[in-house]
């Protein structure tokens, strides 16, 4: 059984052995998608910068999968204890990604949707 803080360590491992290390970046904050000069519904890159190293990041890509998460901790978890620090409740789902999405033109939508986990009696989790 896979429980979920030990998520994304297991699938962070998968990614590296199936593409490479060296094509992975860790530890880099993504804060502009590039359009592609070509085409101006298209995004052809990103920008960014190490949070670790005094470093700057300018990729430039075929194909762009924004993948930030949702907005999770915009609002306080209701959960107590170790259930607030769990792995469904990333530091980083800011609603970062509706903006860059939003600034480089494309259509939001469907995003009424707001985290609560199910809960149960001695358990917590989060649900589809």
């Amino acid at each position: 059984m896979i429980n979920g803080e030990s998520y994304k360590p297991i699938i962070a491992e998968a990614a590296k052995m199936a593409i490479g290390e060296e094509n992975i970046y860790e530890r880099v904050f993504i804060f502009e998608l590039l359009k592609d000069k070509n085409d101006p519904n298209a995004v052809a890159g990103a920008v960014g910068f190490s949070v670790r190293q005094p470093k700057f990041y300018v990729s430039k890509a075929k194909a762009v999968l924004l993948a930030t998460g949702g907005a999770t901790l915009l609002f306080r978890p209701r959960s107590t204890g170790e259930a607030a620090g769990r792995t469904w409740y990333a530091i980083f789902d800011t609603g970062s990604g509706y903006y860059m999405g939003l600034k480089a033109g494309a259509m939001l939508t469907q995003f009424e949707h707001r985290f609560i986990p199910f809960r149960f009696k001695d358990g917590y989790g989060p649900v589809g």
